[in-house]
């Protein structure tokens, strides 16, 4: 067992602060990484604070980790000492139902096991995440980290990257096509910048005409402001797909009839409270409206080999450890642009 700290939330309602906990010796099948950077996720922000019931205290969160190999067990293969590494939000799975045969961990038919507060099969008690110094994952969980990429930029790959890759890929999306994006923020942001990798006529939609710029600058072909009802009717009936990273309500039916006959809308925003879906703008056309999660471990290494060969990362601002409460408040008010990323050197301070 090695003592090792990090930073948790003791109840709903206190702030993170400095927490010991003791990560496994590594198993035979497992990775030991020294972490070096760990992604701010808003999810993390609603289990610290409970806000979608049933988090075990403490509560250590973190799931977009990025760090150096520091040993490995006797059966490793993939991986060895001083090897750049990332774990992102399942550190295992049943692997045997027809949902992790298929490569889809994160639809386990017995429940992924995630990062941080799942049960761990080892302790007995809950897993704990990135915001602390070290952690130990089978290997088959552990993914590889392209060496070109700012590697803190990279973090949030792990989470923000995969959910809005999974659902371009599933559905197919490629050159010629047009592609929306509803919303500007940690998701939002990397769906535009993959869609447009893709080779796809990209269209962000926002509240927000101060967005405009940097949705042009991250790949953005045309910016709908999504309040004016001319700018939205222009676009009736031509989308063959329409990414919605939207976390808050809004009104889905006016996507809906910017689709093609058989477009499809996934939802990847998780609104605290239902959405009002109207029928005839989905049957009319054909039209389907999905939702996504994450994605699995070979799509995910899929996505950050993409990413290391077109260099993609996230817009990031790097914070310590300290200021991670701040953080939290400042993500309430959409104040970062458009991911904050814990460097965890300053967990040493």
């Amino acid at each position: 067992m090695k003592r090792t700290k990090a930073f948790s939330a003791l109840s709903a309602t206190s702030p993170l602060g400095p927490f010991s906990l003791e990560r496994r010796a590594p198993v035979p099948s497992d990775v030991q990484i020294e972490i070096l950077f760990c992604g701010v996720c808003h999810s993390d922000l609603h289990t610290v604070r409970d806000e979608w019931g049933g988090t075990t205290y403490p509560c250590v969160p973190g799931h977009e980790i990025v760090g150096r190999v520091t040993a490995v067990g006797d059966a490793v293969t993939k991986f060895k000492t001083g090897d750049l590494a990332a774990v992102g939000c399942m550190v295992d799975s049943c692997r045997t139902c027809p949902s992790c045969r298929r490569g889809l961990e994160q639809f386990c038919d017995k429940n992924p096991i995630f990062t941080y507060g799942a049960p761990d099969k080892h302790s007995g008690g809950v897993t704990y995440g990135g915001y602390s110094d070290a952690i130990v994952v089978d290997e088959a969980f552990v993914l590889r980290v392209p060496t070109n990429l700012d590697l803190a930029a990279v973090a949030p790959l792990l989470c923000a990257g995969i959910t809005t890759w999974s659902p371009l890929r599933h559905w197919g999306v490629k050159a010629g096509q047009k592609v929306g994006i509803v919303g500007l923020g940690g998701l939002g942001h990397m769906g535009l910048k993959f869609a447009h990798a893709f080779g796809a006529h990209t269209v962000l939609f926002t509240t927000s005409p101060g967005k405009a710029g940097d949705a042009r600058r991250l790949g953005a072909d045309e910016v709908v402001i999504s309040k004016n009802a001319d700018e939205m009717k222009a676009h009736t009936g031509s989308f063959d797909f329409i990414l919605d990273a939207v976390a808050a309500q809004h009104d889905l039916n006016a996507y809906f009839d910017l689709l093609k006959v058989d477009g499809t809308l996934t939802l990847v925003g998780a609104p605290d409270k239902p959405l009002s879906v109207s029928a005839f703008p989905l049957i009319m056309k054909r039209r389907q409206f999905a939702g996504s999660l994450i994605g699995g471990i070979a799509e995910t290494q899929e996505m950050l080999d993409f990413c290391g060969e077109h260099n993609i990362t996230c817009d990031i601002e790097m914070i310590p450890i300290q200021k991670v409460n701040e953080a939290y408040e400042r993500m309430l008010r959409s104040d970062v642009k458009y991911r904050f990323v814990i460097d965890m050197a300053s967990l040493k301070d």
